[in-house]
């Protein structure tokens, strides 16, 4: 199951520098091992609320994957060049699974909370 890393990301300036871009130049090589790639990086069009800067998507093969990247030693000695010179929300949010459907969520919950209801009295 494929886990994606979402990263909202905002630059000073809206420009990197120096080491931005050293951190840039290098992080490719620290994911490639770890079978990630990137599906999006750039800018967003905003459609409600507020989300200054740059969005970028990248995809694992699995969770492991992700958090074996982010968490190796070749990564952790770039990371502060992006952590010092550049604001990140990072997160991880794994596929859903076959036949997830919305609506069967919504009733998933109806009966979560139902049968919360019914074990309180």
């Amino acid at each position: 199951m494929s886990t994606y890393l979402i990263n909202h990301l905002r630059i000073p300036g809206d420009v990197p520098n120096e080491a931005g871009l050293s951190y840039l130049e290098q992080v490719e090589a620290t994911v490639e091992p770890y079978g990630g790639k990137w599906l999006a990086n750039g800018e967003v069009t905003v459609l409600e609320g507020v989300w200054p800067g740059l969005v970028v998507l990248m995809e694992f093969p699995d969770r492991a994957a992700a958090e074996s990247w982010y968490n190796s030693p070749e990564y952790q000695k770039i990371l502060p060049l992006r952590v010092n010179n550049a604001i990140s929300d990072i997160v991880l949010i794994d596929t859903l699974p076959a036949g997830y459907t919305v609506q069967g969520f919504a009733q998933q919950v109806r009966a979560a909370v139902a049968a919360a209801s019914g074990s309180e009295g």
